[in-house]
């Protein structure tokens, strides 16, 4: 418990831990004392704030790219929706029943390597609308874009965008094959250079092990992203990783916590997978957590947007 409350107090006076000392908490048995000190961090950084954002898949299905847990992709026989672009009356309605219910950050999602310049100039009215009404603050996710496109992006009223690094560079490659970690880091790069913040995060549970978690939490910091959203995986019959065998509680638990402590300015966020680990929702909340993704989820069922909302408040949280 010394060694935890050492590095607590190294992290609340503005240190940071090295990869090393991450492993040496990941390896403390003191587990309920490391999730309480990853509390205390996020607490003393970011108060009781819950920040709550929701999204809407914009075009679904035929991926090119061979990501294994992905139901979108092309190489997989997932059963899904299948179609080109979302149409505007149904993105608008959505963003303004997820606004009704109190949730102001709102992003449509692509499925794709990229997205056609056609498709991007549709979804840029559709947030130069949503922009105009003053009511949300809009993100996206469409992957590796190029600087120019996400120049239309923020100048259409974007301020967040979204590219998972999915998880440790070193285990990148045994999970995806038709795109690289540095192209992802390009894309994050040039959104940060037209001046938008970075939600990053990644999958856990796909295989790797708990030092590639801290890898990938490590890379994180150094690329400042100010949102990461923990995954976990909920495995999707069809996909290359349909048979994945499922995380204990404590490796969920731990890695949260580690991901606080190496990440103490960002939001940790709630986001795919929650259905898998709601049992232990109160005890991720007390181990770093202050956001989370809510209602459904692409392809998969999340959780009940209000349920969500008044249960965070039940547990002291500001949404």
């Amino acid at each position: 418990m010394k060694f935890i409350s050492e590095l607590e107090n190294s992290v609340l006076n503005g240190g940071s831990i090295t990869f090393e000392e991450a492993v040496q908490l990941a390896e403390s048995k003191e587990k309920e004392y490391l999730y309480a000190a990853a509390d205390r961090i996020r607490h003393h950084f970011h108060d009781n704030r819950m920040d709550l954002c929701t999204i809407v898949n914009a075009r679904s299905g035929k991926c090119s790219e061979d990501c294994k847990w992905c139901s979108q992709s092309a190489h997989h026989s997932s059963d899904i929706d299948i179609y080109d672009l979302i149409e505007r009356k149904i993105a608008l309605d959505q963003a303004q029943i997820n606004r009704n219910a109190g949730v102001k950050k709102f992003s449509l999602v692509t499925s794709g390597r990229t997205i056609s310049d056609k498709n991007l100039n549709n979804l840029c009215e559709i947030y130069s609308t949503l922009d105009k009404r003053g009511s949300h603050e809009l993100c996206a996710s469409m992957g590796l874009l190029n600087k120019e496109q996400l120049q239309k992006l923020y100048d259409s009223g974007v301020r967040n965008y979204h590219c998972n690094i999915e998880t440790a560079p070193s285990y990148f490659p045994n999970v995806c094959t038709t795109h690289t970690v540095e192209e992802k880091v390009k894309t994050i790069e040039w959104a940060k250079e037209v001046g938008m913040k970075i939600c990053s995060g990644g999958i856990i549970g796909m295989g790797e092990t708990m030092h590639q978690r801290i890898e990938m939490a490590v890379k994180l910091r150094e690329l400042e992203v100010d949102s990461i959203p923990i995954n976990i995986l909920n495995p999707i019959k069809g996909t290359k990783l349909e048979n994945a065998e499922p995380l204990t509680d404590e490796e969920i638990l731990t890695t949260i916590a580690l991901f606080r402590f190496i990440n103490p300015h960002a939001l940790i966020r709630f986001a795919g997978g929650r259905t898998k680990m709601l049992h232990i929702q109160d005890a991720a909340l007390r181990a770093g957590i202050n956001g989370a993704l809510v209602g459904d989820l692409l392809t998969t069922v999340g959780v009940g947007m209000e349920e969500d909302i008044a249960h965070f408040r039940e547990m002291g949280f500001e949404c």
